[in-house]
């Protein structure tokens, strides 16, 4: 990993692109870690070129802390004080004032040319979601395929299940035109830490935004640094992607053969058709028959506990 100061120099060196013009609100949701969060605003007030703002949207009901240090970095504080990260990201598209809004998670910290590369696919007016690279203490060096940047629309015959499951990128690490958000919430807040099933709601997002006719582009050399991915107990994660598959199933019926090709496929443990960063198998592809069926049974009834939408 390159030194702070040698990553400064290397992004002061960037040229501008037609890419500058569009304007960006950088948003970082939080929940009670103040002194994470300023880690993660030092690295984005050293963005080549700045963010048009930074926004801090706190998911809890309100923290001077957290206040006064988004305050202290020149950034606009708001609350979101119903749990949930895809609340709270919704929120921060509700609240930004530019054409993209990008996110960074308030462990995370960014390469000071970040932005640059994540907002060089809006150029095209189709794009609607852009991601970037993520790297991790444990993340293995990237195959030169995955180094190339790799779009994706509802033309590319894999393309639903790629959306979502992972062959676009990580919420960890990603941008949204917003005029592409309008009219409903991109993000379903039954998805995502702090809602009843605790993972995809990024996946979600792009596959809504794919099957609306927009573009996703993928550019792993948007880099932002992550100590950790959020990771939970191995059976519950089990039952939450079957939870999240039903979801699908039950939102997407025109893709529920895709679905059911693409399930029966994993528990195969085919090798996925298209990139994925990493390309891992998942838990529920790795774990036992056992642990297989009790997360069928158990997501299934997690997800007619949860079937109302928020």
């Amino acid at each position: 990993m390159n030194s702070p100061a040698s990553r400064s120099e290397a992004s002061s060196a960037i040229p501008r692109s037609a890419a500058s013009v569009l304007s960006v609100t950088v948003c970082v949701c939080t929940r009670d870690r103040p002194e994470l969060l300023r880690h993660c605003l030092e690295s984005l007030v050293r963005l080549v070129p700045p963010a048009n703002e930074i926004l801090v949207v706190d998911n809890s009901s309100g923290n001077p802390v957290t206040q006064q240090i988004a305050h202290d970095f020149g950034a606009r504080y708001s609350v979101e004080p119903e749990k949930g990260l895809s609340r709270a990201r919704n929120r921060g598209v509700a609240e930004s004032n530019s054409i993209v809004v990008a996110f960074l998670d308030d462990d995370a910290t960014a390469e000071p040319g970040w932005l640059h590369h994540l907002m060089h696919p809006f150029e095209a007016p189709s794009t609607a979601a852009v991601t970037g690279r993520i790297i991790t203490p444990q993340t293995p060096p990237l195959t030169p395929e995955q180094m190339e940047t790799r779009s994706l629309c509802s033309q590319d015959p894999h393309w639903f299940e790629a959306a979502s499951f992972g062959g676009v990128g990580l919420g960890s690490n990603m941008a949204l035109r917003k005029s592409a958000c309008v009219g409903f919430k991109v993000f379903d807040e039954r998805l995502g830490r702090g809602a009843p099933f605790q993972i995809a709601e990024e996946n979600y997002a792009f596959a809504m935004l794919l099957s609306l006719g927009h573009t996703a582009v993928h550019v792993p050399s948007a880099i932002v640094y992550h100590p950790r991915l959020h990771r939970i107990d191995a059976e519950q994660e089990a039952s939450y992607w079957m939870t999240y598959w039903l979801l699908l199933f039950s939102e997407f019926p025109a893709h529920r053969l895709d679905l059911l090709r693409f399930l029966f496929a994993r528990l195969r443990r085919k090798k996925l058709t298209w990139p994925r960063d990493p390309q891992d198998a998942g838990e529920i592809i790795q774990a036992s028959w056992l642990v297989k069926l009790k997360a069928g049974v158990t997501g299934t009834l997690l997800f007619l506990r949860s079937r109302s939408k928020p």
